[in-house]
């Protein structure tokens, strides 16, 4: 068990948590397409989004501050939440909840304590490829940690690849001035996965643990092309037609987990 640290003043660690989440579709046509898309904008948008994030908040054990979010014409959505730690204190001389930083300090606390998520809707014309991509940050400091909601990010979007990126930054001090740079044991992201999320997918770590840095790639192990066609029954495909729909998916797929185009 590790030992409770005894600081000097506050936790000034700042941690960090970068989601890019995947979702790979098969839309033939051009009607297809556009009703993905319209699938996706439906299914993601800023308040779907909103509620998410806000389940994220309780998850790790912060208080919303602020929350700014955004559909986009013709397609994504953005959402922004400032966070503490603490439950804001009553406005001096009353009852009621502070409202918040002032417009100024909101800039100075943004790298400190948020929770953000873009979305990215895209698809080809030609190759019939369409993706989803949700980029999630969740930054804090202080006692609160954003691991805490790993999977629950996973599983609130269709997943099909996952990259994550952990990094704690700064330190802090023990009383006797000794700098602490970690506060907590890790030596892995997949350490704080649920056995569900660890069976479902292929994963492999690149982590410069000097730097306090951590990043996992996951992709899911199964592929059942009925769960990646659009506006179509895949048992109803020509098995050929089938076949190569399932060889240009799977693709698509490698190439962004490896980030790099295939020849």
């Amino acid at each position: 068990m590790q030992t409770k640290l005894q600081l000097h003043g506050f936790n000034n660690l700042t941690k960090s948590l970068s989601f890019n989440i995947y979702d790979i579709c098969y839309a033939q046509t051009e009607d297809q397409r556009r009703a993905y898309i319209d699938y996706i904008d439906e299914m993601y948008n800023a308040e779907r989004l909103t509620q998410i994030l806000t389940d994220v908040v309780k998850i790790i054990g912060a208080n919303i501050l602020n929350v700014a979010r955004q559909d986009y014409e013709p397609h994504g959505a953005s959402v922004t939440m400032l966070i503490a730690e603490h439950e804001l204190a009553p406005a001096p001389g009353t009852n009621e909840e502070s409202p918040g930083p002032l417009p100024d300090a909101i800039v100075a606390h943004l790298d400190k304590s948020h929770v953000t998520v873009h979305t990215y809707p895209e698809s080809h014309p030609h190759e019939g490829i369409s993706t989803f991509r949700a980029d999630i940050d969740v930054s804090t400091c202080g006692l609160i940690s954003p691991l805490k909601a790993l999977n629950y990010l996973i599983h609130s979007f269709d997943s099909d690849i996952v990259t994550v990126d952990y990094r704690v930054r700064g330190f802090t001090r023990e009383v006797d001035g000794t700098k602490i740079y970690i506060d907590h044991d890790i030596n892995s992201i997949q350490n704080y996965l649920s056995e569900d999320t660890q069976n479902a997918y292929q994963m492999i770590d690149v982590n410069v643990y000097q730097e306090n840095l951590f990043h996992t790639k996951m992709i899911l192990k199964e592929f059942n092309l009925e769960n990646y066609v659009f506006g179509v029954n895949a048992n109803e495909l020509d098995p050929k037609e089938a076949d190569n729909i399932r060889d240009r998916l799977q693709r698509e797929m490698l190439e962004i987990f490896y980030s790099r185009n295939l020849i």
